[in-house]
This record gives structure tokens, C-alpha cells and sequence, in this order.
């Protein structure tokens, strides 16, 4: 356990990517089984203890430390796990103790919701501090450590030498604690063989187009398509087994069963999930939002935000895989595939015709859908290869939208940034000119340097005016605050927010010390953002 612990607690401390494989790839080869497949479970979010919840940590708390001091060191640590372990109160502090991840596993797996709290406040006893984290961020399943699933898939890829996208392709056929992975990985067994059916394929990506990269390009070469505003989805239909993947390999079939009853085909196909109909209206992002994460839809949700599949690839038709062919060959095989689905819920992306880079430029700036967020440009020679090769695909999304608006409140962020109010809430002024209010607009924790979150960080401490738990509210009036310029990619209106809009991937572009509050722009300024 103190080996995982030492992990968690480096992975939270080092910011390179480089280093956090390292430190994955060096703790792989060096516990044992069934540790590591444990620890991997844990890193990529897949190790669920139902029975231990943070009420019932709260509540263990409240029996060893006064409320409200708990609340302030909660408060100035920024996270619950973090901070139960260290105030615990225990008198050896783990010492001549020695926990093994498979074993704290074991008990808390097997634990029922009326022994929880029992079984963890042993555990906790007899462990040191940092063990006691580890533990804690296991049962409430947050690491918060800077570790996507694909980071730690690449991990193993460098464990064992192999190509990402092979690990890819096994991974929804294998389970926890991934014996048989770390076998073939190190060379002591063969490749696993997947037991299930519809198996997700790692997806080729494109890279942004730069300011001059396209004056490199032959515009002959490439195709271009709309660049839709849903999310990248792969449909998979193998021996009558349908799902539906998002980019990164989650299985998201559950919160569409309106549209999985209409894959009736073998094969994979590669599209962008948006509400609507193909032949009718594109609804907003916001729209495609309320069918995202959701264990059950009601029928009346399925009937007011419909979904379907712009589709753009095809990598395997029936049993034969295309993704070797060019991309000109692949469309042929895709449009004749396509005409025999559904047309409510299929359609295949239409290119945009353009002569000149000029000319796609300014149809990119200037898209005939306001849910469209720029082209796609596509080498017609193209084979479909995982990852992100350079030069293939391109993504030339329009130009970021600015505004001026004020900060309002602050948070603590997590891991490395406990230490600093990083996540921040924004608003824009409304109402009267002579008597207006900050009505908020979106929330950013990205965009800035180190150097300038120390300067935010400091703002917000000499500036507070009120606290909510780990909130802070600060001045922000006509005279008096600070002022950040936000990028952001789209606006899309919202019943859920006083100012009724939503912001698209919002960002700190710039900190603007020298404007001063009063001249920051008004909710106005964003609603004719949307009836344009």
C-alpha cells in the first residue's frame, strides 16, 4: 500500500507528462500481482466501493474533530480526502504496519453499507498518512492526479513495448486486476484474447491547422467537411451486439437506446453524435447535453432531444476491415453503407466544394449552421491510422470568441493546485446603465501561467468579501476587481443560468489589469452573440 501511496502522492506533484508515465511504467514493473492491475483499476477510474460514501467519511470526521474546525482545514486544504488524512487522529500512525493495495481492496469490496464505517476506520488506524490518502481517494473515487485513462494506457504501452492502439483494442474484453495483460506485456504469456463482441477501435485524430500550415498544402490533396458541434462517437455492431462508444473508449450505448435500436448493421462506422434530425433542424450542443451521463432515459426526454449520427468514416464492413484503404475508397464503401440505415438516425457528412485555401477560409469563418465550429480538412489519400499523425487531418475550428468580464468567485483547485484559489467564476454586467449588476457567465480553471495564478490567487485572498465552503466571493463592483479577457468557442442559450446563456469551452485568454471593471462588457454584448 505505501508503494501505491508513494505513487498517488508523486503523480500529484509532477506536471510533466513525460515523468507521470515513468512513474507508472517503474510502478508496474515493480509490485506484484494483483496490486498493480488494482492500482490500474484505480488510476483510470474503474474500482467502484458502493458501500463507502463521503457522507459516511463526514460523518466519521464529525466523531473525531470538531465541525467547524474541520471546516476551516477543509476549507484551506481543498480536498476531503486530503484532509481526513491529515487530521485522523491515530496514536502509532501505521508504525510496524504494512497494508497491501489487494488486500485493503479486498475488504472494502466485501463490506456491507452497516460495517463501512467499522472496517474503514481500521484501516485508517493503522496506517501513516500518506497510506491514509491513498485509501481515501480509492473509497471515493476522485484521484484528481493528472492521469487520463489514455495516459495510463500509454503507460503499459511503454511497460511492455507495444503500440498504444493494440491496448486499445483489448481493452473493453479485459477486467480488473488485468493478470493476463501483464503477462503478455511482460512477455510470459500470450496476447489476451477478448471474450466480448463489439470491440472499440482506437480512432484517428486530427491536429490543429496552424496559421501557415495550410500555405504548405496542395488544396487538390484534401477533402474538407463540416466540423460539427456534438461529440465524436464509433457505433459497433459485431455478431448482434450494438454499442457506442465516445472517442476515449467509454461505452455511452445506455443513454441512447432510442438510437442503438436502430443499428441493424455489422460493422463500425466513425461519426459526431448531435440532437436533431439529419434532414430537418441541428439543435446546440446544451441540447445534446441533457441526453449525456444519464443511467435511464425517459421516453419524453428521447422525444424532445432526439440524437443522431453525422457519419464520416466506416472502419469495418462486416468482417472486412477498411481501415487501410484511402479515404476516397472508404467513402465509396461508406455511402453505399449508409443508404441502407435509417435515414432519422444516419446521414454521411457533405464536403464543402473549395478551389482555394482562401476560399475555404472564409467558409470557415463564415459557416451557413451557427452549430458548426469549422472544417475538417482530409488528405484523400488517407489511411485510417490510430492517434494523431501529423499531416493527414486537420481541424480549422473559427476563430475563438472574446469578452471582457469580471471575476466574481473563486475556488480551491485539486492535486498540485490545492494550495491556490484556481477555478474561477466570471460575469458580465446587466440592467440599468446608471444602477447595473455582475450577472455570471461561465467559470474557467485554464488559460493562465503559474505566475499568473500566484498573482489571482493573491487578488483573491487580499479581495475576499465572503465565503461558501470552499468558495470565495470578491469584490467586484464598477470601481473596484479584476478583469479577464475569456475565449470561448461558442454561446448557447440557457434556462439554468441567470444571464440565460452558456459558453462553449471558455478560457483565460489574458488577465487585463489595466481595464478597469466598469468597462467590462455587458450581457447585451453576448446576446447578440446568439441572434447572430
Amino acid at each position: 500500500m505505501r508503494a501505491f501511496a508513494e505513487l498517488l502522492d508523486r503523480l500529484v506533484l509532477t506536471p510533466s507528462r513525460n515523468r507521470k508515465l515513468q512513474l507508472m511504467v517503474d510502478y508496474f514493473r515493480a509490485a506484484p500481482d494483483p496490486d498493480r492491475g488494482l492500482a490500474l483499476a484505480a488510476l483510470i477510474g474503474d474500482l467502484d466501493f458502493p458501500a463507502v460514501k463521503p457522507a459516511l467519511l463526514r460523518a466519521l470526521m464529525s466523531e473525531r474533530m470538531d465541525p467547524v474546525l474541520f471546516g476551516y482545514s477543509y476549507d484551506y486544504v481543498g480536498d476531503l480526502a486530503e484532509t481526513i488524512s491529515l487530521v485522523w487522529p491515530t496514536g502509532d500512525d501505521g508504525a510496524g504496519t504494512e497494508l497491501r493495495l489487494a488486500d485493503v481492496a479486498a475488504r472494502l469490496m466485501a463490506v456491507s453499507r452497516s460495517d463501512a464505517g467499522k472496517v474503514l476506520t481500521d484501516l485508517l488506524d493503522h496506517s501513516a498518512a500518506s497510506e491514509r490518502f491513498a485509501i481515501l481517494k480509492l473509497v471515493t473515487g476522485t484521484l484528481r492526479i493528472g492521469v487520463s485513462a489514455r495516459l495510463a494506457k500509454q503507460a503499459l504501452a511503454d511497460f511492455g513495448s507495444k503500440p498504444v492502439n493494440e491496448i486499445e483494442e483489448l481493452w473493453h474484453g479485459l477486467h480488473a486486476p488485468y493478470a493476463d495483460l501483464f503477462a503478455w506485456l511482460e512477455g510470459t504469456a500470450d496476447k489476451p484474447v477478448p471474450q466480448a463482441q463489439a470491440l472499440f477501435r482506437p480512432v484517428m485524430l486530427s491536429t490543429p491547422m496552424g496559421d501557415t500550415d495550410h500555405t504548405k498544402l496542395e488544396p487538390s490533396d484534401y477533402a474538407a467537411e463540416w466540423k460539427w458541434d456534438g461529440i465524436r462517437v464509433q457505433v459497433v455492431a459485431n455478431n448482434g451486439t450494438y454499442r457506442m462508444y465516445s472517442r476515449t473508449g467509454d461505452d455511452i450505448s445506455g443513454s441512447f437506446p432510442d438510437l442503438m435500436q436502430a443499428v441493424t448493421f455489422d460493422g463500425v462506422i466513425d461519426g459526431e453524435l448531435l440532437v436533431g434530425d439529419p434532414q430537418g433542424r441541428t439543435a446546440t450542443f446544451s441540447d445534446l447535453q441533457q441526453r449525456l451521463n444519464r443511467k435511464s432515459v425517459s421516453p419524453k426526454v428521447q422525444a424532445e432531444f432526439p440524437v443522431f449520427v453525422r457519419v464520416y468514416d466506416i472502419l469495418q464492413r462486416g468482417e472486412e476491415d477498411l481501415r487501410g484503404l484511402t479515404f476516397v475508397e472508404r467513402r465509396k464503401h461508406l455511402k453505399a453503407f449508409v443508404s441502407t440505415l435509417d435515414p432519422a438516425r444516419f446521414d454521411v457528412s457533405r464536403f464543402v466544394s473549395f478551389d482555394s485555401w482562401a476560399q475555404l477560409d472564409e467558409m470557415r469563418k463564415h459557416p451557413p449552421h451557427p452549430i458548426i465550429e469549422g472544417v475538417m480538412v482530409k488528405r484523400w489519400d488517407s489511411t485510417y491510422v490510430p492517434g494523431r499523425p501529423k499531416g493527414p487531418w486537420f481541424k480549422w475550428k473559427r476563430d475563438p470568441y472574446t469578452v471582457d468580464a469580471v471575476l466574481m468567485y473563486a475556488q480551491r483547485g485539486h492535486g498540485k493546485r490545492s494550495s491556490f484559489y484556481s477555478d474561477y467564476t466570471f460575469g458580465v454586467w446587466s440592467g440599468p446603465e446608471d444602477a447595473p449588476e455582475l450577472v455570471p457567465v461561465g467559470k474557467a480553471y485554464f488559460g493562465f501561467t503559474d505566475e499568473e495564478l500566484k498573482q489571482i490567487d493573491k487578488f483573491v485572498r487580499d479581495n475576499t468579501i465572503d465565503r461558501f465552503g470552499p468558495v470565495r466571493s470578491v469584490r467586484a463592483d464598477r470601481t473596484t476587481g479584476l478583469v479577464f479577457e475569456v475565449a470561448f468557442e461558442g454561446l448557447n442559450r440557457s434556462t439554468r443560468h441567470k444571464s440565460g446563456v452558456a459558453m462553449r469551452f471558455p478560457r483565460i485568454n489574458r488577465l487585463r489589469w489595466d481595464k478597469p471593471t466598469a468597462e467590462a462588457d455587458r450581457i447585451e454584448t453576448l446576446q447578440s452573440m446568439l441572434d447572430a
